[in-house]
């Protein structure tokens, strides 16, 4: 998809949720969310191998405030807010995800929920957010099947 088509489809609400990051990379998203005004973030999750490692990595990369607890619903607390980075919009990249996914699946998945659950509060207010995840697994839709 070309940055033009990224730049309508991350505007629309209907589908703003987690996704797999698409085939060819992160660049034309980068630049279509630049286009809309969007907040970028990218959590590397290279080295990550439990849920507090996840945890952390994913308040250090959104610089989360100090009370964020590192907990479940501390990270959907400081996802469905981040009035500490106004925008139009949010993306956020979780990358290199294979690692804690084989590692502590249980937790990735819960992960996963909490951030479909910030683009669901974000979505009744008007705001997409959107998660691409780096990943090889399946089990997560792609953007081109809405697309």
């Amino acid at each position: 998809m070309n940055p033009n088509r990224y730049a309508a489809v991350l505007a629309s609400l209907d589908h703003a949720g987690v996704f797999h990051m698409p085939h060819d990379g992160e660049a034309g998203l980068i630049e279509a969310a630049e286009q809309n005004n969007f907040a970028v973030f990218r959590v590397d999750l290279a080295g990550v191998r439990d849920k507090a490692g996840l945890l952390k990595s994913v308040g250090d990369a959104l610089a989360f405030p100090d009370w964020y607890g590192h907990n479940w619903d501390a990270l959907l607390d400081c996802l469905a807010d981040l009035s500490w980075q106004p925008a139009d919009g949010y993306v956020v990249f979780l990358e290199h995800c294979d690692g804690i996914h084989g590692d502590a699946e249980e937790d990735f998945v819960a992960a996963l929920q909490v951030f479909e659950a910030a683009a669901n509060e974000w979505r009744e207010q008007g705001i997409a957010f959107w998660c691409f995840v780096d990943m090889m697994a399946d089990g997560i839709s792609w953007l081109s099947d809405i697309g």
